[in-house]
């Protein structure tokens, strides 16, 4: 209970990655990103041994060095991964290396993967930050020991990156992720677009000129928009760039085509496409709150049915007394579960 930062028993190596990849991204945002890798205390004491790497992803508007942000009474996700990695809070899980990975974007998130609106997050994930941490740390290089984890949006990419590339990935995790894309997205269309229309005559340009004007995020109505619009520019972009919300801003009534383009990137209709993706999985977790203010607790039941109808092994499942935030402690769960699937 004590709110102090205490010392670790493994070490976090914090470093930064340039990308090339990134380079000429349409937002402009920096090619240059963090990156931190967690060491767990038996990385130092044998020398000779190699470790699964577990990959962790941040929610939208998640940037890396946010993970050292305390709420109260709780301690911090670097300090909990060390207390599970060092037995302070219980049977030490597995070792394995914990790799935070910053695909931050000005317009919220990239939901890690390639958009021409956005940059090439996916192909940044897979082709340079996994290159990158096998090279300069003790890792098990192969799929069978490679897992990804996140929540919401993290869990949104924990979800799709190994059915995209299943030759990189071993194992997923996911708490709350974006899924069954009717319960967590179309409520906020009606919103979205009465504040456009309230505020800003119906013009996301006009949003995002005042959004940056002031301290962001300091209207009621700046959640819901920057989501939006994030979305639809990794969702349903043209190779131009040019980004279409999949809503008319004047009624919130859906235009179907770019609904459609949303929906081909849902988790849950992703799986009959790549059956044999999930099929290969060692490790699949899936959790969410009763109370999840996105109905993300629907879309992790159905993407779990959608891994079953594709023959997935059976998953870790558990739907838990909570709402949308707050729920990091869930993350050591995941990551025990998947640090011992992915061992040798």
């Amino acid at each position: 209970m004590e709110p102090w930062a205490r010392p670790m028993a493994g070490r976090l190596e914090e470093a930064t990655l340039e990308s090339a990849v990134l380079r000429g991204n349409p937002l402009g945002d920096p090619t240059e990103r963090p990156i931190w890798v967690y060491l767990p205390p038996a990385y130092e004491a044998d020398r000779e041994r190699r470790f699964p790497a577990i990959y962790v992803l941040q929610g939208m508007t998640g940037q890396v060095d946010m993970w050292r942000n305390r709420q109260a009474f709780r301690p911090t996700v670097p300090e909990l991964v060390d207390a599970l990695f060092s037995g302070q809070a219980g049977p030490a899980a597995p070792p394995a290396l914990v790799v935070f990975v910053d695909c931050w974007t000005s317009c919220g998130g990239s939901q890690f993967l390639d958009s021409p609106a956005t940059g090439r997050y996916h192909t940044y994930l897979c082709e340079e930050v996994v290159p990158w941490v096998d090279a300069r740390f003790r890792t098990l290089p192969e799929r069978a020991h490679r897992g990804v984890t996140g929540k919401s949006s993290g869990g949104y990419g924990a979800m799709v990156t190994p059915l995209l590339r299943p030759d990189l990935w071993g194992g997923l995790a996911t708490h709350a992720g974006d899924a069954l894309f009717e319960a967590c997205y179309l409520p906020e269309f009606p919103q979205a677009a009465r504040a456009l229309r309230d505020r800003y005559d119906g013009s996301f340009e006009r949003f995002w000129e005042d959004f940056r004007s002031r301290p962001p995020m300091s209207r009621p109505s700046d959640a819901v928009l920057v989501n939006e619009y994030a979305m639809a520019a990794c969702y349903s972009a043209d190779p131009d760039g040019t980004v279409h919300l999949p809503f008319d801003p004047a009624t919130g009534q859906l235009i179907p085509d770019v609904w459609e383009r949303w929906l081909t990137r849902d988790p849950v209709r992703m799986v009959p496409s790549h059956a044999d993706a999930v099929r290969s999985m060692r490790a699949i977790y899936i959790d969410a709150g009763t109370h999840d203010e996105y109905f993300l607790d629907l879309g992790a039941e159905a993407y779990r049915r959608a891994l079953a109808a594709a023959g997935a092994p059976e998953p870790y499942f558990e739907l838990f007394d909570a709402g949308h935030g707050s729920i990091e402690y869930r993350y050591p769960l995941a990551l025990h579960y998947l640090a011992e699937r992915l061992q040798p």
